[in-house]
């Protein structure tokens, strides 16, 4: 696939055991062009914006309309990645038209082209019911930050024999239900290994180490702009966050000394015009 040949849902299939995936998160016009500029082969509107979008302690404090509106913004800044946004929590547990109309609404308003549902065998049939309405889901296990309630926290998922086992068939579930994609999170490498090999879908890692078909992160962790905390599955490739200080507090001084705005950076009016509007050229002007 060349740097300017849109990615859809079929090709990030075809992908399967070949060229890995890249996917970073998106959560506004101008990061999604970023990434789109980059060649990232998908941008995720990750539900991940409560935490390092609006400052929530987790993901389950942003709704769909929320959802919506931010996958409109990325949408319009992506003209090659497939943008997959997260079904919100609440949006898709209480029954399959809920599910549905969530998800219609995230393609249609949201101009998005796949979803992304977390769970396995309890979310099953929400996810056929979707596929069933021609729209495209990626599956997710593992680590799902929206059952960090259940799950006692943020903590590695699969590291015992039967939840291994719980894992690999939740994976074969998913692609049995139409899934064309899997993210795994927090499991152990061998697990995510296993699991690879067991589906006929790619799978993006993060947190689950170099054997899936593709990898994800969330671009505040990659762009060093979110400090809260840090996964140990995270790389930071810049510390934009930095550097972004570092560029308010001179604009605070600068200010503060008179030195901005400087001549260049203001207006100039015709003397004549200056004259006749009664106004005086301050001296040195």
């Amino acid at each position: 696939m060349t740097k300017t040949e849109s990615v859809t849902v079929p090709s990030v299939a075809a992908r399967k055991g070949g060229e890995r995936l890249t996917m970073l998160t998106a959560y506004d016009y101008a990061l999604a062009r970023l990434a789109d500029a980059a060649g990232v082969d998908m941008v995720l509107v990750g539900d991940s914006l409560a935490m390092v979008g609006l400052g929530q302690r987790d993901t389950l404090a942003v709704g769909l309309d929320a959802m919506v509106h931010h996958t409109r913004a990325v949408s319009r800044g992506v003209e090659r990645a497939l943008v997959v946004a997260d079904m919100p929590f609440g949006s898709y547990q209480a029954c399959d038209a809920d599910a549905v109309r969530g998800a219609a609404r995230l393609l249609a308003e949201g101009r998005a082209g796949a979803v992304k549902v977390e769970g396995g065998e309890r979310v099953l049939g929400r996810i056929e019911a979707i596929v069933r309405a021609d729209i495209p889901v990626m599956g997710h296990i593992g680590l799902t930050p929206q059952s960090v309630a259940r799950m006692g926290g943020f903590k590695v998922q699969g590291r015992t024999a039967w939840a291994a086992r719980a894992l690999l068939d939740d994976a074969r579930r998913l692609e049995d239900a139409g899934c064309f994609a899997l993210v795994l999170e927090a499991v152990p490498a061998p697990v995510a290994r296993a699991a690879t090999a067991a589906v006929g879908i790619p799978t993006i890692g993060i947190g689950a180490g170099p054997h899936c078909d593709g990898q994800v992160l969330v671009t505040h962790d990659v762009l060093g702009l979110f400090d809260r905390f840090a996964p140990r599955f995270v790389k930071r490739y810049a510390e934009l966050g930095q550097a972004a200080t570092q560029a308010m507090a001179a604009f605070c001084a600068e200010v503060r000394s008179g030195a901005f705005p400087g001549p260049e950076h203001s207006f100039t009016m015709d003397a004549a015009e200056l004259r006749a509007a009664g106004l005086e050229m301050p001296d040195g002007e």
